[in-house]
């Protein structure tokens, strides 16, 4: 069984979804794994990772809307150390995920047609962050 890992800087650009799925794709190549597994962990308590909708941006543009709605930004939160939307992003990176896991086949993810990975930022200034990309197989 093969091991290959490796980090990616990602860099966002305030809040917004960010395809990395490409990134992803290319590690996957490199590591020669043709049939395993593709563990993706997200090293940040403030930004999450997604497989959503790869076609229609509305779909990514409805889904900030709905966190932003269940999540606001205007209620008093205890934790403000680093601005009004430090809680709040802790809060919506504990709803979603900081890891994800997707099989390979045939040395490709195994992802739906309309599929994507994303990093969703969920502070408002942009941030480096930094994706660990680990992958297991024959």
């Amino acid at each position: 069984m093969v091991h290959y890992q490796e980090s990616l800087k990602i860099k966002t650009s305030g809040k917004s979804l960010s395809k990395i799925t490409p990134k992803v794709e290319s590690i996957v190549t490199s590591s020669g794994v043709k049939t395993g597994l593709c563990t993706l962990f997200l090293r940040h308590t403030s930004a999450s990772l997604l497989i959503q909708e790869n076609a229609d941006p509305n779909v990514l543009l409805d889904l900030e809307n709905f966190l932003a709605d269940l999540v606001p930004e205007q209620r008093r939160y205890f934790h403000n150390d680093e601005g009004p939307d430090d809680m709040p992003a802790h809060i919506r990176t504990a709803l979603t995920h900081t890891s994800e896991h997707i099989p390979i086949d045939r040395g490709r993810l195994v992802l739906g047609i309309w599929q994507g990975i994303y990093i969703w930022e969920h502070r408002q200034r942009g941030s480096v962050r930094e994706l660990v990309v680990h992958v297991s197989g024959d």
